[in-house]
């Protein structure tokens, strides 16, 4: 699959389009037909049948689908497609002219009509819908290569022009790029990633898991949490360059990251590792996608709940409900023996907090801000060390160990 953006933008057009046709057809609405003579054998009698002209039925409402809410996303992604003359001309279209949304609009409708060909009834079928978007890429994407993509980076400040991350990935200078796709603009932004493409079936999917690791990687580094923008930009051979949703939700200005010379090499290495070592599945995965959601919110106290849960999964009570032991295990791991009372103290102000934010009684004030960010700093740390190996992913035990030290040490030190 070249375009996982455009599967999905067409999937929920096609799906929200056979809801409207069914409640049509089961209005009275009727498919035409025609009466198609096939000869059985040479020299018999023909034999007859029926062939809805299922067509020309999507073609008289090519106005009310129009206006469906998923129809804009759908026309813009395949507006963006290298060729679409080509599936026009694949599908027995005659293409409207050189205008893009003309085109796209044309194509949309010969994609419904490939999705229902010699149906009379109309639902969201998955085999139908991947054979028609199959048939769709084979034409529009023939002898094209995807060669690069393109996504900002907020909250990143290079020292050098170029950083090289490895296979193709290479964070770079806006300024220093020649030309920049779509919205994109030097005077607005610092840094870009770039990744060079091999051109094969699954190079644009393989793009997209590869840029959000960078982007877990980045938010893992630093403080300000450095993230790619909503929108990443593909461009095959020399044609215009297409829009690649992202959804990366929201930045909250939390200052930048600037990336010296001397932290290049760390940083190379650490995407590797976060590359090779992010688990799929599991208490890690799971307080990791609810740290990264976090870091989406727009302040420190709508990231509060996101940064308790993950802090939950890998360090409270499996027994007990809510945050026991959390805060106690947390400070053990990430604060010194004398400092650990005065972040413990913190973490449970923090913590208390959370029934008054889900109220809207906490408004994002410096002084909550920075306590909460505290607790989201402390888990980046713990989640960074488990990924570079440093610490044991068996958080609980660890933390345990460690108060067991403290306690047995505690005679010797009065």
């Amino acid at each position: 699959m070249h375009n996982r953006a455009l599967h999905d933008s067409l999937a929920a057009f096609v799906e929200e389009a056979a809801w409207q046709l069914a409640e049509e057809v089961s209005g009275g609405a009727e498919v035409p037909f025609e009466l198609d003579a096939t000869p059985r054998t040479r020299g018999s009698a023909p034999l007859y049948c029926y062939r809805p002209l299922t067509g020309r039925f999507l073609a008289d409402r090519a106005g009310s689908l129009a206006r469906l809410p998923s129809y804009p996303a759908a026309v813009q992604g395949l507006a963006a497609l290298p060729d679409l003359p080509g599936y026009l001309q694949a599908r027995g279209r005659r293409t409207p002219g050189p205008d893009a949304r003309s085109q796209a609009d044309a194509a949309l409708q010969a994609f419904l009509t490939a999705v229902w060909t010699d149906s009379t009834e109309f639902a969201f079928e998955r085999e139908r819908f991947d054979a028609a978007f199959a048939e769709l890429e084979a034409a529009v994407y023939d002898g094209c290569t995807l060669s690069v993509v393109m996504a900002a980076v907020e909250g990143l400040v290079l020292d050098s022009d170029e950083v090289t991350l490895g296979d193709g990935l290479a964070l770079v200078r806006a300024e220093t790029l020649r030309e920049l796709p779509g919205d994109l603009r030097a005077d607005d932004l610092a840094t870009v990633a770039v990744l060079a493409l091999d051109g094969d079936d699954r190079a644009l999917e393989d793009a997209g898991r590869r840029l959000r690791r960078l982007q877990t990687a980045l938010r893992l580094w630093d403080d300000a949490e450095p993230s790619l923008g909503p929108t990443a930009w593909a461009r095959t051979d020399g044609s215009p360059w297409m829009a690649v949703p992202l959804a990366t939700g929201v930045r909250r200005d939390a200052g930048d990251c600037l990336l010296s010379v001397e932290e290049e090499d760390p940083l190379r290495a650490f995407c590797s590792l976060v590359t090779r070592r992010t688990p799929r599945a599991g208490e890690l995965a799971w307080a990791l996608r609810r740290f990264e959601l976090g870091c989406e919110r727009p302040s420190a106290v709508e990231a509060l709940t996101d940064w308790l849960l993950a802090a939950r999964a890998l360090l409270a009570d499996q027994d007990a409900p809510g945050y026991d032991g959390v805060s106690e295990r947390l400070a053990a791991i990430c604060a010194a023996p004398e400092d650990r009372p005065g972040l413990e103290r913190r973490l449970d102000e923090a913590m208390s907090l959370e029934r008054a934010a889900i109220a809207g009684f906490v408004r994002p004030e410096p002084q909550v801000e920075a306590l909460i960010a505290d607790l989201g700093g402390n888990l980046r740390a713990i989640l960074r060390d488990v990924l570079c190996g440093h610490l044991d992913p068996q958080l609980r035990r660890v933390a345990d160990e460690l108060l067991d030290q403290e306690e047995l040490a505690e005679p010797s030190n009065r």
